[in-house]
């Protein structure tokens, strides 16, 4: 079991009950879940390109990827309907916890300078969503290998009701949120 999981079962519960008078357990907010999404747009021109991206979000959480199909036609971007565009992945229980554990501790200290996450990124349900500029902050990604830097969004998924519930939940599993 990971040490984010155990946490969460005892500190996590007691302080945020502290802190917000719960009454029952079952009040307290958990995650629920962590989407990552990469959006390929050259994929349009180059198929081989989103298998690489593929390859790389499988590598990073460990998981079989999904392709992501454009849900209508934009002619200004030369996409039709139903095309591949990109892939994403959705985490949950231990494989969440352990990638919530390489991006807080790993790969989040290893942005070129970094002062912490926007604080503003929520969606006013609990919800709260990081873009990622670089898929090689990830120790699992070798630099020699990758061809070209993409990007991704991480959406984490909590059980809170309001955007300060979440912001605590996710400060007590220490994201690093900008001051």
């Amino acid at each position: 079991m990971s040490r984010l999981k155990d946490l969460y079962n005892d500190e996590i519960v007691a302080a945020m009950t502290k802190k917000f008078g719960y009454t029952n357990v079952m009040q307290v907010p958990k995650l629920d879940k962590i989407v990552i999404n990469m959006g390929v747009g050259e994929a349009k021109d180059n198929p081989k390109v989103l298998e690489n991206a593929v390859s790389d979000l499988e590598t990073i959480t460990g998981q079989k990827a999904v392709l992501t199909k454009a849900k209508n036609s934009v002619a200004n971007f030369k996409i039709r309907e139903g095309m591949n565009i990109g892939c994403k992945t959705t985490l949950r229980g231990e494989k969440m916890y352990e990638f919530l554990d390489r991006l807080v501790n790993l790969a989040l200290p290893r942005v070129r300078d970094f002062r912490g996450v926007n604080p503003n990124s929520f969606d006013g349900r609990g919800n709260y969503a990081l873009g990622i500029k670089e898929q090689f902050i990830f120790p699992e990604i070798e630099f020699d290998k990758i061809d070209k830097t993409r990007g991704m969004d991480i959406i984490f998924v909590t059980t809170a009701k309001t955007d300060e519930e979440a912001r605590e939940l996710l400060t007590l599993f220490n994201m690093p949120f900008a001051k």
